[in-house]
């Protein structure tokens, strides 16, 4: 049977599922980032007429549902849950498609890996996820996701990487601290909108300075 529904009831159902299955999740990956990227996503896709904005808020909302760093590395199982969970609400294959090239698209790859986003639609999803992994929010994602991995928060003897490729960053076992150097600092100059620039400013400048201050209380100074 077709159930025919309009994209807001798709959109609906979808964030409900999402935030069902996240709920409670405790490493940064949780319904909480997903909604954050979702409004960001939101906010970015209205500066880009051109942008299909259910794409982009379907995508926002799936971009995790099935992590790589969750699923031992396995970067089809974010786009085979997506797929399941738009068949099982009859969304048209057509958009699945589009879905699908996000969600296994969207996640940083390590320093030196070309970004591989087509789409418009994907361009600004990338975006508004690594909005959120940068700044205030970002630095206490770092450390939740550490502390849930068994992940020390700083070891001066090993130093930062600049992974050359996706294997490579993968298997890395580093410290939180390293992460800045590895990923967050280098998101800035790797966004697609002006707008998502705009915002990252800001974001990037707070974590140089937490940075900074952390350096100074890990030496005891006052």
């Amino acid at each position: 049977m077709i159930i025919d529904m309009t994209n807001k009831t798709v959109i609906d159902k979808t964030k409900e599922f999402v935030e069902a299955k996240f709920c409670g999740e405790s490493t940064g990956h949780d319904w909480w980032h997903m909604y954050r990227v979702w409004k960001l996503a939101g906010h970015i896709a209205v500066q880009e007429p051109s942008a299909d904005k259910f794409v982009v808020e379907l995508a926002a909302l799936l971009h995790d549902i099935a992590d790589w760093k969750f699923n031992d590395g396995d970067m089809d199982a974010g786009p085979k849950a997506a797929r399941q969970w738009l068949e099982s609400i009859n969304v048209d294959d057509n958009i699945i498609l589009k879905i699908e090239d996000i969600v296994r698209n969207v996640s940083f790859k390590g320093a030196n890996v070309k970004q591989n986003m087509a789409s418009l639609e994907g361009r600004i999803v990338s975006d508004a996820d690594k909005l959120d992994a940068i700044g205030a929010i970002g630095i206490a994602r770092t450390f939740a996701y550490g502390g849930g991995h068994n992940t020390p928060i700083y070891d001066p003897a090993i130093k930062p990487v600049q992974h050359d490729t996706f294997e490579d960053y993968k298997n890395s076992k580093s410290h939180s601290i390293n992460h800045f150097y590895e990923k967050l600092l280098l998101l800035k100059d790797n966004l697609y909108t002006d707008t998502a620039r705009q915002i990252a400013d800001h974001r990037h400048k707070y974590m140089e300075q937490y940075l900074e201050e952390f350096y100074k209380e890990w030496e005891g100074e006052l």
